[in-house]
């Protein structure tokens, strides 16, 4: 099932209050803040009301909150291959 995931890129500040409106409608209330909509003719016509705003685009699946942040996470810029006490054992 396809689902829109609709980013707020810029803020509603000074806007009517029927935008502001539709951004609570959609769960977006502060910037760079990202939901996901199941692709519905009404979901649709609220993302044209505020399409100055957001960012669209149409995924597969859904992600939850913590799948989300896990794919913004950096890179550490390191990588263990051995803890330091299996490299300091003697072997046998």
């Amino acid at each position: 099932m396809p689902f829109f995931k609709i980013t707020l890129i810029r803020s509603a500040i000074g806007l009517p209050t029927k935008t502001t409106g539709v951004l609570k409608a959609l769960g977006l209330r502060k910037r760079m803040a990202t939901v996901f909509h199941p692709v519905s003719p009404q979901v649709a016509g609220q993302i044209m009301a505020v399409k100055e705003l957001v960012a669209v685009s149409e995924v597969e699946e859904a992600m939850s909150k913590a799948e989300f942040k896990a794919t913004r996470k950096p890179d550490p810029g390191y990588y263990i291959e051995t803890s330091a006490t299996e490299a300091l054992q003697p072997r046998i």
